[in-house]
């Protein structure tokens, strides 16, 4: 990806893509002097503007400088103060770079006259992560979603943002006027786009919930893997499942979720769902748009924080992800389904180690793991059958061998693990049920069904 930029006569800078080079990017993180109440925990400037820096590598940038640009207060036209506007502009033009990214969220007046003052691109950080989530999205489904949280970013940023868009179109003078304007032409496309992704996500849903149904009929419990980006889900996702999704050192490295199946060390089938990674500040619009996506994790039966405790601010991470899970919808009802999965044990020094393990063998719903060396795997799927545990129980129910539906209904609404033929034709079958089930089984099979020891 590369800009190239022709300045206007009235000052204002178009921007065309050309070739296949790296485009040389300046990343600013603007940090206020003054904290904004919020939930989020509070991060140092530098982790800010390197997590900034990840996100920019991550579309495989040519980051030639970067800097912090402190904030007192929010400038309208600008967002940042006219000097630090006047020194990037100097930086920018020293580093012959095209683009510039501020980690922040820019209103598209001040992303316009941004451009103008430093002659290059200026994306935000809603801009960047949607570049980002673009780029990862490889399903039907998942690249609808990106399409239509960048639409709803693109129509903001048509008020006045290009002045371009301001011509006349159409229009034949004594019979319809002066026309519509190129500016009224493209908001009306791009809702005319929206609406149509939106009927197409609709059916994406539909499809999905009969998807649900459908393993619903096969009740196997869902587990769902949920972290910070980077944190090591589809690590742990490969390890658990020997399956090949990708997995790297680079931030939302897979945005389209997966699921497999997997079978416990005691022979209990679950469903691991690998989801979309979280991240600081992740604009509402892409959560709103991933929301299908994302229900997988509303109807799990047991969530895998998974968390990297080797990085400096794993809490703050942490804190971040529960956010977001909270607009989800996973309320402090449902925190009992939650285990935090501490992983990266193999990057922790000796000291820190034994402190974290201490530490988590305090916590029932922790447990720490290295995805990459396996350590502690056995005792997270150990964790899990417990916890799903809490929820079944074995049972023993003989049938007898005119009652197909009886067999039919256990077969759809239990686990069957084991079966046992008697010579009078009866089967015994050993079902696994959930409290629910269970009550509806006694009631039907009455003194055919016991508790198995």
């Amino acid at each position: 990806m590369k800009f190239s930029k022709h300045v206007k006569s009235g000052g204002g800078v178009d921007f065309q893509l050309e070739g296949p080079e790296l485009t040389r990017a300046v990343v600013v993180h603007v940090e206020r002097k003054t904290r904004i109440e919020s939930k989020a925990a509070d991060r140092d400037a530098a982790s800010k503007l390197a997590e900034a820096i990840g996100l920019a590598e991550a579309i495989d940038l040519d980051i030639v400088d970067t800097l912090i640009a402190p904030l007192a207060a929010s400038k309208p036209a600008t967002f940042i103060g006219s000097g630090k506007v006047a020194e990037i502009a100097g930086r920018v033009a020293a580093a012959d770079a095209e683009l510039v990214l501020v980690n922040a969220q820019l209103s598209p007046v001040q992303q316009r006259n941004l451009e103008t003052e430093w002659k290059a691109k200026v994306l935000d950080r809603t801009g960047l992560i949607l570049e980002i989530f673009g780029r990862r999205a490889t399903t039907k489904e998942g690249m609808l979603q990106v399409e239509l949280a960048h639409l709803q970013y693109q129509k903001s940023r048509l008020v006045r943002s290009w002045t371009h868009l301001e011509r006349q179109r159409g229009g034949f003078g004594f019979l319809g006027g002066p026309g519509e304007s190129q500016l009224e032409t493209d908001r009306r496309l791009i809702q005319e786009r929206i609406s149509k992704i939106e009927g197409e996500l609709e059916t994406v849903v539909k499809t999905r919930d009969l998807h649900r149904k459908g393993r619903e009929r096969i009740p196997y419990p869902i587990v769902a893997l949920v972290g910070y980006t980077n944190a090591g889900k589809s690590t742990l996702f490969n390890k658990l499942t020997s399956a090949n999704v990708l997995a790297k050192d680079l931030l939302f490295a897979t945005l389209d979720p997966t699921m497999r199946n997997i079978v416990l060390p005691s022979g209990r089938k679950i469903i691991l769902s690998d989801t979309v990674g979280f991240i600081s500040e992740l604009p509402t619009a892409l959560i709103a748009s991933f929301r299908a996506t994302l229900e997988e994790v509303l109807t799990a039966d047991i969530i895998l924080h998974v968390r990297d405790v080797n990085h400096a601010e794993t809490e703050a991470q942490a804190n971040d992800v529960n956010i977001v899970l909270e607009e989800l919808g996973i309320n402090e009802d449902r925190r009992g389904q939650i285990i935090e999965v501490w992983n990266k044990a193999d990057l922790l020094v000796p000291s820190d180690f034994a402190a974290r393990e201490a530490q988590a063998q305090r916590h029932e719903n922790c447990v720490l793991i290295s995805s990459i060396n396996g350590q502690g795997i056995d005792k997270l799927l150990a964790t899990i059958e417990t916890r799903l545990a809490r929820k079944s129980a074995l049972f023993d129910i003989t049938i007898d061998p005119s009652d197909g539906k009886g067999m039919a209904w256990l077969h759809q609404r239990g686990e069957v693990m084991a079966r046992k033929a008697y010579d009078d034709g009866r089967t015994r079958l050993t079902v696994r049920l959930d409290a629910d089930t269970a009550g509806q089984a006694q009631a039907k099979f009455g003194k055919g069904m016991r508790t198995k020891s």
